[in-house]
């Protein structure tokens, strides 16, 4: 089992949701995080709950990951205070849904910039610290990146652009040995897309769910890779 304790981890939207759970869990497991969001005031309060409430180390930045140069920014802040990165979790994503006649050009493009830009430019500007520490790439995509459905166009589309270029990116960074895994959750209980988590929302997937998965992961022997890991619900109403 691989020794994850003092490493470093850069999760991207993490100031809530799925990416608040998974800092939860890096932080119980002995990590050190740093956790972005658009909003420097969001990230940084997320930052100082979670420190507080794990009596670990939490970073908070504020971070576009639209933007490529916030994540070079990102990437050198996080080596000036923690010394190294070990893993970057590329979270950050929204959502618009609409039939394709009624969708928003301007909506499109921010789900296209958000959910694959920002992937592409969180690994691209952290790749250089990530090849020196034989890191581990985690991407988030979704059950919407291989299953599509109507009003899901964007979306789907995004998803499924993760997840390939997830597979892709696999086999472009393991000569340097980092390895490379992207998660692909069905229903979660989170804030997505203007959610209010509530008593309704006990059978999905929770955040701390993800987060746990992605220790397994990260503990395996490195001469194993799960590249792909789809994760459903047990029994989903009507079931």
């Amino acid at each position: 089992m691989q020794d994850i304790k003092g490493k470093v981890v850069f999760i991207t939207g993490g100031n809530k949701g799925i990416g608040y759970g998974i800092a939860e869990s890096c932080l119980a497991a002995g990590m050190k995080v740093a956790i972005s969001s658009r909003s420097a005031h969001d990230a940084e309060k997320a930052a100082r709950a979670l420190s507080e409430n794990s009596g670990g180390e939490a970073l908070g930045l504020g971070v576009d990951v639209r933007n490529y140069q916030d994540l070079v920014e990102a990437n050198d802040k996080i080596i000036t205070h923690f010394g190294q990165l070990d893993v970057l979790i590329a979270n950050a994503g929204i959502g618009h849904f609409a039939a394709v006649d009624e969708m928003d050009p301007a909506d499109w493009q921010r789900v296209m910039d958000t959910n694959v830009n920002g992937v592409f430019h969180s690994v691209r500007a952290c790749v250089e610290e990530l090849k020196k520490t034989e890191g581990y790439v985690f991407t988030i995509s979704s059950l919407a990146g291989t299953n599509f459905f109507a009003k899901g166009s964007a979306y789907n589309a995004s998803k499924f652009a993760v997840t390939g270029m997830s597979q892709a990116m696999m086999l472009d960074l393991r000569p340097y040995n980092i390895r490379v895994s992207t998660i692909m959750p069905g229903s979660v209980t989170s804030y997505f897309n203007g959610h209010e988590p509530n008593e309704n929302d006990a059978w999905k997937i929770q955040p701390e769910d993800i987060g746990e998965i992605i220790i397994d992961l990260l503990q395996i022997h490195p001469r194993s890779l799960p590249s792909k890991v789809e994760i459903r619900p047990s029994r989903p109403p009507g079931s």
